[in-house]
Protein backbone atom coordinates (compact mmCIF):
# COMPACT_ATOMS: atom_id res chain seq x y z
CA UNK A 1 0.00 0.00 0.00
CA UNK A 2 3.27 2.27 1.12
CA UNK A 3 4.88 1.75 -2.27
CA UNK A 4 1.44 2.39 -4.23
CA UNK A 5 0.90 5.90 -2.28
CA UNK A 6 4.38 6.65 -2.81
CA UNK A 7 3.63 6.01 -6.96
CA UNK A 8 0.15 8.00 -6.62
CA UNK A 9 2.62 10.88 -5.20
CA UNK A 10 5.22 10.75 -7.76
CA UNK A 11 2.41 10.33 -10.45
CA UNK A 12 0.84 13.57 -9.14
CA UNK A 13 3.66 15.66 -8.66
CA UNK A 14 4.92 15.03 -12.45
CA UNK A 15 1.69 15.74 -13.77
CA UNK A 16 1.68 18.92 -11.50
CA UNK A 17 5.08 19.87 -13.42
CA UNK A 18 3.94 19.13 -16.72
CA UNK A 19 1.03 21.41 -16.15
CA UNK A 20 3.09 24.05 -14.08
CA UNK A 21 5.04 24.29 -16.95
CA UNK A 22 2.60 24.40 -19.52
CA UNK A 23 1.12 27.17 -17.68
CA UNK A 24 4.64 29.22 -17.05
CA UNK A 25 4.87 29.01 -20.93
CA UNK A 26 1.33 29.73 -21.58
CA UNK A 27 2.18 33.17 -18.98
CA UNK A 28 5.42 33.81 -21.04
CA UNK A 29 4.83 33.30 -24.69
CA UNK A 30 1.62 35.91 -25.87
CA UNK A 31 0.53 34.87 -30.16
CA UNK A 32 -1.71 37.29 -31.41
CA UNK A 33 -3.50 36.88 -34.70
CA UNK A 34 -3.77 39.93 -36.15
CA UNK A 35 -5.67 41.52 -39.34
CA UNK A 36 -2.40 44.35 -40.16
CA UNK A 37 0.55 43.39 -42.00
CA UNK A 38 3.23 45.84 -39.78
CA UNK A 39 5.67 48.59 -41.53
CA UNK A 40 8.56 48.61 -39.16
CA UNK A 41 9.47 51.86 -39.73
CA UNK A 42 7.45 54.07 -37.78
CA UNK A 43 7.63 56.71 -39.90
CA UNK A 44 6.37 55.48 -43.13
CA UNK A 45 2.76 55.00 -43.73
CA UNK A 46 0.42 56.78 -41.29
CA UNK A 47 -2.44 54.16 -39.77
CA UNK A 48 -3.24 53.75 -36.57
CA UNK A 49 -2.21 49.58 -37.14
CA UNK A 50 1.12 51.00 -37.72
CA UNK A 51 1.24 53.42 -34.65
CA UNK A 52 0.27 50.14 -32.60
CA UNK A 53 2.86 47.86 -33.73
CA UNK A 54 5.62 51.10 -33.23
CA UNK A 55 4.32 51.59 -29.69
CA UNK A 56 5.89 47.45 -28.92
CA UNK A 57 9.29 48.60 -29.75
CA UNK A 58 9.56 52.50 -30.03
CA UNK A 59 9.14 55.04 -27.68
CA UNK A 60 6.62 58.11 -28.06
CA UNK A 61 7.14 61.78 -26.37
CA UNK A 62 3.30 61.51 -24.81
CA UNK A 63 1.03 58.45 -25.19
CA UNK A 64 -2.48 57.59 -25.08
CA UNK A 65 -4.16 55.31 -22.60
CA UNK A 66 -7.42 52.71 -23.93
CA UNK A 67 -9.35 56.09 -23.60
CA UNK A 68 -7.29 57.69 -25.81
CA UNK A 69 -6.55 60.76 -23.03
CA UNK A 70 -2.87 61.41 -23.14
CA UNK A 71 0.07 60.95 -20.60
CA UNK A 72 3.49 61.07 -20.14
CA UNK A 73 5.53 58.76 -21.76
CA UNK A 74 9.20 59.60 -22.89
CA UNK A 75 8.73 63.14 -21.79
CA UNK A 76 7.43 63.85 -18.19
CA UNK A 77 6.23 66.78 -18.71
CA UNK A 78 5.17 69.50 -21.30
CA UNK A 79 3.98 73.06 -21.64
CA UNK A 80 3.88 76.08 -23.71
CA UNK A 81 6.24 78.94 -22.57
CA UNK A 82 4.70 81.22 -24.62
CA UNK A 83 2.05 80.94 -27.83
CA UNK A 84 4.03 79.68 -30.53
CA UNK A 85 6.36 77.75 -27.92
CA UNK A 86 6.38 74.41 -26.21
CA UNK A 87 9.17 72.59 -24.11
CA UNK A 88 8.97 68.94 -22.72
CA UNK A 89 11.06 68.07 -20.43
CA UNK A 90 12.62 64.15 -21.20
CA UNK A 91 13.00 61.37 -18.82
CA UNK A 92 16.27 60.12 -17.45
CA UNK A 93 17.73 57.24 -17.37
CA UNK A 94 16.22 55.90 -20.91
CA UNK A 95 18.36 53.27 -22.90
CA UNK A 96 17.77 52.19 -26.15
CA UNK A 97 18.23 48.42 -26.79
CA UNK A 98 21.50 49.12 -27.86
CA UNK A 99 22.42 50.49 -24.30
CA UNK A 100 22.77 53.99 -25.76
CA UNK A 101 21.14 56.55 -24.08
CA UNK A 102 18.10 58.54 -25.36
CA UNK A 103 18.59 61.97 -25.27
CA UNK A 104 16.93 65.40 -27.34
CA UNK A 105 19.29 64.00 -29.98
CA UNK A 106 17.22 61.29 -30.81
CA UNK A 107 14.03 63.27 -30.86
CA UNK A 108 14.88 66.11 -32.88
CA UNK A 109 16.14 63.60 -35.23
CA UNK A 110 13.17 61.19 -35.62
CA UNK A 111 10.99 64.73 -35.97
CA UNK A 112 13.21 66.14 -38.50
CA UNK A 113 13.49 62.48 -40.70
CA UNK A 114 9.28 62.69 -40.71
CA UNK A 115 9.14 64.32 -44.31
CA UNK A 116 12.54 62.94 -45.73
CA UNK A 117 11.11 59.62 -45.94
CA UNK A 118 10.76 58.61 -49.50
CA UNK A 119 7.73 57.63 -51.35
CA UNK A 120 5.48 57.92 -48.33
CA UNK A 121 2.13 56.83 -49.48
CA UNK A 122 0.80 57.96 -45.86
CA UNK A 123 3.24 60.38 -44.68
CA UNK A 124 3.27 61.44 -41.00
CA UNK A 125 3.64 65.35 -42.03
CA UNK A 126 0.38 66.18 -40.74
CA UNK A 127 1.89 65.85 -36.89
CA UNK A 128 5.06 67.61 -37.55
CA UNK A 129 4.21 69.85 -40.01
CA UNK A 130 3.31 73.11 -37.60
CA UNK A 131 7.34 72.99 -35.92
CA UNK A 132 9.52 75.54 -37.68
CA UNK A 133 12.11 75.00 -35.19
CA UNK A 134 13.42 72.72 -32.88
CA UNK A 135 16.05 73.92 -29.90
CA UNK A 136 17.61 71.96 -27.56
CA UNK A 137 18.35 73.42 -24.65
CA UNK A 138 20.08 70.28 -23.21
CA UNK A 139 19.96 66.32 -22.90
CA UNK A 140 16.68 66.54 -21.51
CA UNK A 141 15.14 69.46 -22.42
CA UNK A 142 13.74 70.08 -26.10
CA UNK A 143 11.79 73.11 -27.16
CA UNK A 144 9.25 73.34 -30.27
CA UNK A 145 8.79 76.93 -32.18
CA UNK A 146 5.37 76.77 -34.18
CA UNK A 147 4.77 79.79 -36.95
CA UNK A 148 1.27 80.63 -34.76
CA UNK A 149 -0.08 78.95 -31.57
CA UNK A 150 -0.51 75.06 -31.86
CA UNK A 151 -2.15 74.09 -28.86
CA UNK A 152 -2.51 70.49 -30.29
CA UNK A 153 1.50 69.70 -30.40
CA UNK A 154 1.01 67.36 -27.27
CA UNK A 155 -1.50 65.60 -29.03
CA UNK A 156 0.97 65.29 -32.45
CA UNK A 157 3.02 63.98 -30.50
CA UNK A 158 1.29 60.52 -29.73
CA UNK A 159 1.96 59.74 -33.22
CA UNK A 160 5.72 60.30 -33.52
CA UNK A 161 8.06 57.38 -32.58
CA UNK A 162 11.74 58.49 -31.32
CA UNK A 163 13.86 56.22 -33.15
CA UNK A 164 17.53 55.82 -32.06
CA UNK A 165 20.28 58.63 -33.89
CA UNK A 166 23.14 56.63 -34.17
CA UNK A 167 20.98 53.82 -35.83
CA UNK A 168 18.28 55.29 -38.24
CA UNK A 169 20.77 58.24 -39.87
CA UNK A 170 21.47 57.10 -42.89
CA UNK A 171 19.14 53.80 -42.97
CA UNK A 172 15.96 53.30 -45.29
CA UNK A 173 12.78 51.81 -44.70
CA UNK A 174 14.24 48.26 -45.52
CA UNK A 175 17.15 48.67 -42.97
CA UNK A 176 14.03 49.21 -40.26
CA UNK A 177 12.35 45.63 -41.87
CA UNK A 178 15.39 44.06 -41.83
CA UNK A 179 15.98 45.00 -38.09
CA UNK A 180 19.26 47.23 -38.75
CA UNK A 181 17.90 50.53 -37.80
CA UNK A 182 14.63 48.94 -35.62
CA UNK A 183 16.56 50.17 -32.38
CA UNK A 184 13.86 51.89 -29.83
CA UNK A 185 13.55 52.40 -26.02
CA UNK A 186 10.06 50.50 -25.97
CA UNK A 187 9.39 47.77 -23.74
CA UNK A 188 9.99 44.99 -26.75
CA UNK A 189 12.99 44.50 -28.58
CA UNK A 190 12.67 43.19 -32.88
CA UNK A 191 13.57 39.70 -33.27
CA UNK A 192 12.06 38.79 -36.28
CA UNK A 193 10.15 39.78 -39.47
CA UNK A 194 8.56 38.08 -41.94
CA UNK A 195 6.84 39.16 -44.75
CA UNK A 196 2.92 38.00 -44.61
CA UNK A 197 3.72 35.90 -41.86
CA UNK A 198 4.95 36.73 -38.67
CA UNK A 199 6.49 39.90 -36.04
CA UNK A 200 8.04 38.09 -33.39
CA UNK A 201 9.52 40.55 -30.64
CA UNK A 202 11.19 39.96 -27.10
CA UNK A 203 10.47 41.95 -23.76
CA UNK A 204 13.20 44.54 -23.34
CA UNK A 205 14.48 43.60 -20.01
CA UNK A 206 15.86 47.27 -19.25
CA UNK A 207 12.64 48.89 -19.89
CA UNK A 208 11.90 52.03 -18.21
CA UNK A 209 8.53 51.66 -17.22
CA UNK A 210 6.25 49.11 -16.25
CA UNK A 211 7.37 45.11 -17.75
CA UNK A 212 4.95 43.39 -19.85
CA UNK A 213 3.33 40.11 -18.90
CA UNK A 214 5.14 38.61 -21.71
CA UNK A 215 8.36 37.36 -22.39
CA UNK A 216 7.85 37.26 -25.80
CA UNK A 217 5.24 37.95 -28.16
CA UNK A 218 4.47 37.16 -32.09
CA UNK A 219 2.15 39.07 -33.87
CA UNK A 220 0.98 36.54 -36.75
CA UNK A 221 -0.46 38.03 -39.61
CA UNK A 222 -3.58 36.48 -40.63
CA UNK A 223 -5.42 38.88 -42.80
CA UNK A 224 -8.58 36.63 -43.71
CA UNK A 225 -11.35 37.12 -40.77
CA UNK A 226 -12.62 33.40 -41.04
CA UNK A 227 -8.89 32.45 -40.78
CA UNK A 228 -8.46 34.64 -38.15
CA UNK A 229 -11.64 33.58 -35.43
CA UNK A 230 -10.60 29.77 -36.29
CA UNK A 231 -7.03 29.77 -35.08
CA UNK A 232 -8.11 31.32 -32.16
CA UNK A 233 -10.73 28.50 -31.50
CA UNK A 234 -7.82 25.85 -32.97
CA UNK A 235 -5.71 27.40 -30.14
CA UNK A 236 -2.80 28.57 -32.83
CA UNK A 237 -3.60 31.74 -31.18
CA UNK A 238 -3.76 33.39 -27.94
CA UNK A 239 -5.79 36.57 -29.22
CA UNK A 240 -7.15 38.34 -32.30
CA UNK A 241 -8.30 41.83 -33.20
CA UNK A 242 -10.81 43.01 -35.89
CA UNK A 243 -13.19 40.24 -34.83
CA UNK A 244 -15.87 40.66 -37.80
CA UNK A 245 -18.72 41.58 -36.03
CA UNK A 246 -20.60 38.10 -37.59
CA UNK A 247 -18.89 36.10 -35.22
CA UNK A 248 -19.22 38.13 -31.83
CA UNK A 249 -22.30 36.03 -30.85
CA UNK A 250 -21.10 32.81 -31.46
CA UNK A 251 -17.58 33.27 -29.72
CA UNK A 252 -19.23 34.79 -26.96
CA UNK A 253 -21.08 31.50 -26.35
CA UNK A 254 -18.23 29.70 -26.29
CA UNK A 255 -17.06 29.38 -22.50
CA UNK A 256 -13.22 28.72 -23.36
CA UNK A 257 -13.47 32.37 -25.05
CA UNK A 258 -13.37 35.64 -23.87
CA UNK A 259 -14.80 38.87 -26.43
CA UNK A 260 -13.73 42.53 -25.25
CA UNK A 261 -15.80 45.33 -27.57
CA UNK A 262 -16.27 49.20 -26.81
CA UNK A 263 -16.94 51.92 -29.52
CA UNK A 264 -13.92 53.06 -31.31
CA UNK A 265 -13.28 56.17 -32.59
CA UNK A 266 -13.39 55.57 -36.39
CA UNK A 267 -15.89 57.07 -38.72
CA UNK A 268 -16.43 54.56 -41.84
CA UNK A 269 -17.07 57.21 -44.60
CA UNK A 270 -17.43 57.97 -48.49
CA UNK A 271 -15.70 59.94 -50.59
CA UNK A 272 -17.01 61.34 -53.56
CA UNK A 273 -13.68 63.33 -55.68
CA UNK A 274 -15.44 65.94 -57.40
CA UNK A 275 -12.64 68.02 -58.45
CA UNK A 276 -12.11 65.12 -61.37
CA UNK A 277 -12.86 66.30 -64.95
CA UNK A 278 -13.13 63.20 -66.35
CA UNK A 279 -12.45 59.29 -64.97
CA UNK A 280 -12.63 56.03 -66.19
CA UNK A 281 -14.62 55.17 -63.28
CA UNK A 282 -17.26 57.99 -64.08
CA UNK A 283 -19.41 57.02 -67.01
CA UNK A 284 -22.27 56.79 -68.61
CA UNK A 285 -25.18 53.34 -68.21
CA UNK A 286 -23.16 52.05 -71.46
CA UNK A 287 -19.84 52.32 -70.31
CA UNK A 288 -18.61 55.86 -72.47
CA UNK A 289 -17.01 58.37 -71.04
CA UNK A 290 -18.53 61.40 -68.95
CA UNK A 291 -17.42 65.03 -69.85
CA UNK A 292 -18.78 66.22 -66.83
CA UNK A 293 -17.93 64.96 -62.92
CA UNK A 294 -21.72 64.29 -61.78
CA UNK A 295 -20.00 64.14 -58.67
CA UNK A 296 -19.38 68.00 -58.72
CA UNK A 297 -23.35 68.67 -58.45
CA UNK A 298 -24.05 68.73 -54.72
CA UNK A 299 -27.70 67.07 -55.83
CA UNK A 300 -25.88 64.08 -57.20
CA UNK A 301 -23.72 63.53 -53.47
CA UNK A 302 -27.40 64.23 -51.98
CA UNK A 303 -28.75 61.70 -53.53
CA UNK A 304 -25.98 58.99 -52.55
CA UNK A 305 -26.05 59.69 -49.38
CA UNK A 306 -30.09 59.39 -49.08
CA UNK A 307 -29.92 56.18 -50.98
CA UNK A 308 -27.63 54.52 -48.21
CA UNK A 309 -29.67 52.70 -46.08
CA UNK A 310 -27.29 52.95 -43.01
CA UNK A 311 -29.41 50.91 -40.33
CA UNK A 312 -29.42 48.32 -42.75
CA UNK A 313 -25.47 48.34 -43.08
CA UNK A 314 -25.71 48.18 -39.29
CA UNK A 315 -28.10 45.23 -38.71
CA UNK A 316 -27.09 43.03 -41.59
CA UNK A 317 -23.69 43.74 -42.42
CA UNK A 318 -22.06 45.22 -39.05
CA UNK A 319 -24.24 42.43 -36.94
CA UNK A 320 -25.32 45.32 -34.93
CA UNK A 321 -22.04 46.26 -33.81
CA UNK A 322 -21.63 50.27 -35.55
CA UNK A 323 -23.47 53.24 -34.75
CA UNK A 324 -24.43 55.34 -37.18
CA UNK A 325 -22.97 58.94 -38.48
CA UNK A 326 -24.14 62.06 -38.83
CA UNK A 327 -20.55 63.54 -39.36
CA UNK A 328 -16.77 62.66 -39.28
CA UNK A 329 -16.24 62.33 -35.19
CA UNK A 330 -18.64 60.46 -32.73
CA UNK A 331 -20.97 61.60 -30.72
CA UNK A 332 -19.87 62.49 -27.58
CA UNK A 333 -16.38 63.54 -29.10
CA UNK A 334 -14.83 67.06 -28.71
CA UNK A 335 -16.21 69.23 -31.69
CA UNK A 336 -19.67 66.93 -32.46
CA UNK A 337 -22.31 69.08 -33.44
CA UNK A 338 -25.21 67.90 -31.71
CA UNK A 339 -27.73 69.94 -34.76
CA UNK A 340 -26.28 68.34 -37.78
CA UNK A 341 -28.79 65.35 -37.99
CA UNK A 342 -28.49 61.71 -39.31
CA UNK A 343 -29.02 61.43 -43.21
CA UNK A 344 -32.64 59.51 -43.81
CA UNK A 345 -33.07 56.71 -46.31
CA UNK A 346 -35.25 57.82 -48.99
CA UNK A 347 -34.67 56.37 -52.16
CA UNK A 348 -37.50 58.36 -53.80
CA UNK A 349 -36.19 61.98 -52.98
CA UNK A 350 -32.63 60.51 -54.16
CA UNK A 351 -33.89 59.39 -57.58
CA UNK A 352 -35.66 63.13 -58.19
CA UNK A 353 -32.39 64.92 -56.65
CA UNK A 354 -30.22 62.84 -59.98
CA UNK A 355 -33.27 64.11 -62.30
CA UNK A 356 -32.94 67.37 -61.14
CA UNK A 357 -28.99 67.43 -61.42
CA UNK A 358 -29.85 65.92 -65.28
CA UNK A 359 -28.98 62.33 -64.54
CA UNK A 360 -32.08 60.92 -64.94
CA UNK A 361 -31.44 57.77 -66.40
CA UNK A 362 -27.83 57.60 -63.87
CA UNK A 363 -24.98 57.16 -64.38
CA UNK A 364 -21.84 54.54 -64.44
CA UNK A 365 -19.67 54.29 -61.05
CA UNK A 366 -17.09 52.39 -59.45
CA UNK A 367 -16.61 52.18 -55.86
CA UNK A 368 -13.27 51.50 -54.45
CA UNK A 369 -11.84 49.93 -51.32
CA UNK A 370 -9.48 48.25 -48.94
CA UNK A 371 -10.47 44.31 -48.16
CA UNK A 372 -8.45 44.55 -45.29
CA UNK A 373 -8.31 47.14 -43.49
CA UNK A 374 -11.57 48.09 -41.63
CA UNK A 375 -14.61 46.06 -40.58
CA UNK A 376 -16.26 44.30 -43.50
CA UNK A 377 -14.97 47.00 -45.56
CA UNK A 378 -15.29 44.80 -48.93
CA UNK A 379 -18.69 44.03 -47.35
CA UNK A 380 -19.72 47.98 -46.61
CA UNK A 381 -18.65 48.80 -50.16
CA UNK A 382 -20.50 45.57 -51.96
CA UNK A 383 -23.68 47.33 -49.67
CA UNK A 384 -23.22 50.80 -50.61
CA UNK A 385 -23.21 49.06 -54.72
CA UNK A 386 -26.35 47.55 -54.03
CA UNK A 387 -28.12 50.24 -52.59
CA UNK A 388 -26.68 53.03 -55.19
CA UNK A 389 -28.01 50.78 -58.09
CA UNK A 390 -31.50 51.36 -57.01
CA UNK A 391 -31.40 54.89 -57.75
CA UNK A 392 -29.99 54.36 -61.31
CA UNK A 393 -26.29 54.29 -60.78
CA UNK A 394 -24.98 51.45 -62.43
CA UNK A 395 -22.09 50.03 -59.92
CA UNK A 396 -19.08 47.83 -59.69
CA UNK A 397 -16.83 47.23 -56.98
CA UNK A 398 -13.45 47.08 -56.60
CA UNK A 399 -11.80 46.41 -53.46
CA UNK A 400 -7.96 45.67 -52.81
CA UNK A 401 -5.47 45.07 -50.11
CA UNK A 402 -4.57 48.52 -48.27
CA UNK A 403 -1.25 48.49 -49.63
CA UNK A 404 -2.32 49.03 -52.68
CA UNK A 405 -5.63 50.52 -52.10
CA UNK A 406 -3.60 53.67 -50.08
CA UNK A 407 -0.84 54.26 -52.69
CA UNK A 408 -4.29 54.82 -55.27
CA UNK A 409 -5.66 57.29 -53.08
CA UNK A 410 -2.67 59.35 -51.86
CA UNK A 411 -3.31 63.00 -52.61
CA UNK A 412 -2.84 65.11 -54.77
CA UNK A 413 -3.16 62.58 -57.72
CA UNK A 414 -5.50 60.07 -56.06
CA UNK A 415 -6.75 57.92 -59.21
CA UNK A 416 -10.24 56.89 -58.07
CA UNK A 417 -13.55 58.88 -58.50
CA UNK A 418 -15.73 57.38 -55.09
CA UNK A 419 -14.14 55.12 -52.45
CA UNK A 420 -14.60 53.90 -49.08
CA UNK A 421 -12.02 55.13 -45.97
CA UNK A 422 -11.86 55.54 -42.19
CA UNK A 423 -10.68 57.77 -40.03
CA UNK A 424 -9.73 57.69 -36.04
CA UNK A 425 -9.67 60.67 -33.94
CA UNK A 426 -7.71 58.94 -30.80
CA UNK A 427 -4.10 60.70 -31.09
CA UNK A 428 -6.00 64.16 -30.66
CA UNK A 429 -9.08 62.90 -29.17
CA UNK A 430 -11.00 65.89 -31.27
CA UNK A 431 -12.10 66.45 -34.83
CA UNK A 432 -9.17 68.74 -35.20
CA UNK A 433 -6.84 66.80 -36.87
CA UNK A 434 -9.42 65.49 -39.40
CA UNK A 435 -9.84 69.21 -40.48
CA UNK A 436 -6.17 70.07 -40.87
CA UNK A 437 -4.92 66.56 -42.11
CA UNK A 438 -8.08 64.90 -44.08
CA UNK A 439 -10.25 68.25 -45.28
CA UNK A 440 -8.44 71.62 -45.65
CA UNK A 441 -7.06 72.18 -49.05
CA UNK A 442 -3.92 70.27 -49.51
CA UNK A 443 -0.83 72.40 -49.21
CA UNK A 444 2.13 69.95 -49.03
CA UNK A 445 4.74 73.19 -47.49
CA UNK A 446 2.33 74.04 -45.08
CA UNK A 447 1.57 70.51 -44.12
CA UNK A 448 -2.31 70.74 -44.79
CA UNK A 449 -4.04 68.27 -46.26
CA UNK A 450 -1.68 65.90 -46.38
CA UNK A 451 -4.12 63.16 -45.92
CA UNK A 452 -7.03 64.75 -48.41
CA UNK A 453 -7.58 61.99 -50.46
CA UNK A 454 -10.54 63.94 -51.67
CA UNK A 455 -8.75 67.08 -52.71
CA UNK A 456 -11.90 68.60 -51.66
CA UNK A 457 -11.46 72.77 -51.77
CA UNK A 458 -13.29 75.02 -49.74
CA UNK A 459 -12.07 78.36 -48.07
CA UNK A 460 -14.62 79.27 -46.10
CA UNK A 461 -13.49 75.86 -44.06
CA UNK A 462 -9.90 76.29 -44.55
CA UNK A 463 -10.38 79.23 -43.00
CA UNK A 464 -12.17 78.21 -39.75
CA UNK A 465 -9.88 75.03 -39.62
CA UNK A 466 -7.11 77.20 -39.31
CA UNK A 467 -8.67 79.51 -36.58
CA UNK A 468 -8.86 76.25 -35.04
CA UNK A 469 -5.96 75.01 -35.02
CA UNK A 470 -4.32 78.01 -33.68
CA UNK A 471 -6.94 78.80 -30.98
CA UNK A 472 -6.28 77.58 -27.50
CA UNK A 473 -9.26 78.55 -25.44
CA UNK A 474 -11.08 74.69 -25.48
CA UNK A 475 -14.40 76.22 -25.91
CA UNK A 476 -13.53 78.69 -28.49
CA UNK A 477 -12.45 76.12 -30.46
CA UNK A 478 -15.55 73.70 -29.95
CA UNK A 479 -17.50 76.37 -31.20
CA UNK A 480 -15.13 76.86 -34.24
CA UNK A 481 -14.99 72.94 -34.82
CA UNK A 482 -18.49 72.63 -34.80
CA UNK A 483 -18.91 75.33 -37.41
CA UNK A 484 -16.46 73.65 -39.58
CA UNK A 485 -18.47 70.63 -39.14
CA UNK A 486 -21.58 72.33 -40.05
CA UNK A 487 -19.73 73.64 -43.33
CA UNK A 488 -18.44 70.38 -44.48
CA UNK A 489 -21.75 67.82 -43.92
CA UNK A 490 -23.64 70.80 -46.00
CA UNK A 491 -21.65 71.05 -48.87
CA UNK A 492 -21.14 67.09 -48.17
CA UNK A 493 -17.34 67.08 -48.78
CA UNK A 494 -17.51 63.70 -47.48
CA UNK A 495 -20.36 61.08 -46.53
CA UNK A 496 -20.30 59.68 -43.47
CA UNK A 497 -21.17 55.77 -42.52
CA UNK A 498 -21.06 54.76 -38.82
CA UNK A 499 -18.65 54.56 -36.25
CA UNK A 500 -17.38 51.22 -36.05
CA UNK A 501 -16.88 48.97 -32.86
CA UNK A 502 -13.38 48.08 -32.01
CA UNK A 503 -13.90 44.16 -31.10
CA UNK A 504 -11.02 41.26 -30.37
CA UNK A 505 -11.33 38.37 -28.44
CA UNK A 506 -8.72 36.05 -26.47
CA UNK A 507 -8.41 32.72 -25.32
CA UNK A 508 -9.85 32.17 -21.87
CA UNK A 509 -7.44 32.82 -19.33
CA UNK A 510 -6.72 36.04 -20.79
CA UNK A 511 -8.17 39.72 -19.96
CA UNK A 512 -7.86 42.60 -22.72
CA UNK A 513 -8.24 46.04 -22.72
CA UNK A 514 -8.96 47.31 -26.27
CA UNK A 515 -8.58 51.17 -27.12
CA UNK A 516 -10.96 53.55 -28.72
CA UNK A 517 -8.34 53.87 -31.35
CA UNK A 518 -8.14 50.13 -32.16
CA UNK A 519 -4.93 49.81 -31.49
CA UNK A 520 -3.82 46.35 -30.73
CA UNK A 521 -1.21 46.42 -27.42
CA UNK A 522 0.23 43.49 -26.12
CA UNK A 523 0.77 45.05 -22.96
CA UNK A 524 -3.12 45.33 -22.69
CA UNK A 525 -3.09 42.01 -22.41
CA UNK A 526 -2.79 40.18 -18.97
CA UNK A 527 -2.87 36.49 -17.76
CA UNK A 528 -5.95 35.81 -15.16
CA UNK A 529 -4.19 33.93 -12.11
Amino acid sequence: MKKRTNLAILIFMIVGIVVLGNGYAYAKNLTIGCRAEPTIDPHFLYLDTNIAFAAHIYGHLVSNDPNAKRIPSLAVSWKPLNDTTWEFKLRKGVKFHDGTDFTAEDVKFSIQRIPNVPKNPNPYTGHTSAITQIDIIDPHTIQFKTAKPHPLLPADMTAIAIVSKKAAEGATTADFTLGKAAIGTGPYKYVKYVHGDRLVLKRNEEYWGKKPDWETVTFKIIGNDAARVAALLGNSVDLIDFVPPTQVNSLEKNENINVFKRPSDRIIFLIPKFDMDESSYLTTTDGKSLKKNPLSDLRVRKAISMAIDRKTIKEKVMSGLSIPASQMVPEGWFGYNPNILKEKYNVAAAKKLLSEAGYSNGFGMTIHGPNNRYVNDAKICQAVAQMLSKIGIRMKVDTMPKSIFFSKVSPPKGEYAFFMMGWGHGGHGESTGWFKMGIHTYDKEKGFGALNQAMYSNPELDELTELAVTTVDDVKREQLLRQAMATAMKDIAVIPLHAQMTISAARKGIVYIPNAQERTIAMNAKLVK
